[in-house]
């Protein structure tokens, strides 16, 4: 029985065995969405075992001036993603929004050009998109990450991650298509607690595993018009 990871090389090649059980790319219709940084080694290793592309999933939270800790919303590539609870109860106003919108969009287009070259994001139409980080605690970047993917229709969302929290879980596995997870540890604490090496992913580690899964399955991408379109539709939670 699987207690503890050994790092997100293992991980991902244990939750790719998995993941080849139900999907594969047989049809050219799956895709593999890693959230940065640490998600992409984990996502690398299911990209080459299924042969299906990879891309980075750039998501950002909009955290409340001065208890950034705590989401008001969230922004990715295409979707701006409000939680109008957390606005309503704390009476925060537009301008505060706007502020921390726009410092989060910069980082956000910074990230993209550094790891996607400025490249629009992954054209998922019709496809299965596979989300995957190194592991779930609240869910809150998780959650913004699908929420947003399915304006870009994709004909499945399913979540792979080597580790999570039960209560989190059981929360997704309500709003989306599937979830694929190694460890549901009763009192996760934290994510690096069940791997024996949790290193940060460093930018370069990124780089070069983007760029070697892109020579050998090219990443479909949407136009930039229908990315522009789409930056212009907020969600409400």
């Amino acid at each position: 029985m699987l207690e503890k990871l050994q790092n997100r090389v293992q991980a991902g090649k244990l939750l790719a065995d998995e993941i080849a059980k139900k999907y594969n790319n047989d049809n050219n219709d799956v895709i593999i969405l890693a959230l940065p940084r640490g998600g992409v080694p984990v996502a690398y290793q299911i990209s080459q075992h299924i042969k299906a592309p990879l891309d980075v999933f750039l998501v950002r939270k909009i955290g409340v001036e001065g208890h950034e800790e705590l989401a008001m919303g969230a922004i990715t590539e295409t979707s701006t993603i409000y939680n109008e609870d957390i606005i309503a109860m704390l009476h925060i106003n537009q301008e505060s929004i706007n502020r921390v919108i726009k410092r989060e969009s910069a980082e956000l287009q910074r990230r993209n050009e550094k790891y996607r070259k400025g490249k629009p994001a992954p054209d998922v139409t019709g496809k299965t998109a596979i989300l995957v980080d190194d592991g779930i605690a609240t869910g809150a970047t998780m959650r913004a990450a699908y929420t947003s993917l399915r304006k870009l229709n994709p004909k499945k969302i399913v979540i792979a991650v080597p580790v999570a929290a039960p209560d989190t879980l059981t929360k997704m596995s309500k709003e989306i298509d599937d979830i694929i997870c190694l460890l549901v540890p009763r009192n996760l604490g934290g994510i690096g607690a069940w791997y024996q090496d949790f290193t940060q992913t460093e930018d370069k580690e990124v780089l070069e595993l983007l760029e070697r899964a892109d020579r050998n399955f090219p990443v479909p991408t949407i136009s930039a018009k229908e990315t522009a379109k789409l930056q212009n539709e907020a969600i409400v939670e």
